[in-house]
């Protein structure tokens, strides 16, 4: 299973990217009601700062480190976006795994809502695998980074499946797809997700990967938080891919956040600066 395909699923728009602009949000505490699941993704936006919040911090800089622990080799980057646009800018300071890991060249990524450009030592590429890739991984990265705010998204279709204890907590899972009609794919990515009832954080989920013959969520990802400037941030994702005798104990990759800094006044045009 290539670790390009199994790290950077998400649901990714037809065209050009819309950001869901802000709402009226309630100051008090959400109703949690697990016999409406809407209401549990709705707690989850919450619990982490709220999307009004998010939007309001305009943009992000941090480093991100994707790694294998088996091997060490790990993609690191400068990652920026901007919420109102979805507009996603990465700079590859190490590229091992899924960025050109047999090259040694600065590689850039910009998307800026529309189109994606890639620059390789200073100059703008026009390899269209390359490219195709860049975009895939820039929408990618920007959906993880706002995943808690993304279950809300138009198109969301949750079932509450029932409770489940894991390290002594008594978690409540929830199934979330996306319709079809909204999402212009005949096979969308499933969720598992195991809300903690205390906090609505989303401390570990199941899911799976259709578009390579995964059409189960089988795959584990276990996040663990930081609170910055009011946001709830999963700076330490682990993930656990299955093979034939089952998990492995320790993740397959280990992806990393660091540096996290909101309101940096970045645009579209100096987002590559």
């Amino acid at each position: 299973m290539g670790f390009l395909l199994f790290a950077s699923c998400g649901q990714k728009p037809k065209q050009e990217a819309t950001a869901e602009e802000p709402v009226a949000e309630s100051p008090h505490t959400p109703e949690y009601n697990t016999e409406n699941p809407r209401t549990v993704l709705t707690s989850i936006a919450h619990a982490h700062g709220g999307w009004n919040d998010l939007w309001k911090k305009r943009d992000v800089e941090y480093t991100y480190d994707y790694r294998v622990p088996a091997t060490d080799k790990a993609d690191i980057s400068m990652e920026r976006y901007i919420f109102n646009s979805e507009a996603s800018y990465g700079k590859y300071l190490q590229h091992q795994i899924n960025v050109m890991p047999d090259n040694d060249a600065e590689v850039v990524q910009c998307f800026d809502g529309k189109n994606t450009v890639v620059m390789v030592d200073g100059k703008k590429s026009e390899d269209e695998a390359l490219v195709g890739l860049s975009d895939f991984l820039r929408r990618a990265n920007y959906y993880w980074f706002t995943m808690p705010y993304k279950l809300n998204d138009k198109g969301t279709v949750a079932k509450y499946l029932g409770s489940e204890a894991y390290n002594n907590i008594n978690y409540d899972k929830v199934h979330v797809t996306y319709d079809p009609e909204v999402t212009g794919k005949e096979q969308n990515d499933i969720y598992i997700l195991y809300v903690n009832p205390e906090t609505k954080l989303v401390d570990r989920f199941y899911f799976s990967l259709p578009f390579l013959g995964v059409e189960e969520p089988v795959i584990i990802a276990n996040y663990e938080y930081e609170d910055i400037e009011g946001q709830l941030i999963a700076t330490k994702r682990s993930y656990f891919i299955p093979t034939e005798e089952g998990y492995p104990e320790e993740p397959s990759l280990v992806q990393t956040l660091s540096d996290i800094k909101f309101g940096n006044g970045f645009t579209e045009e100096t987002l590559m600066q």
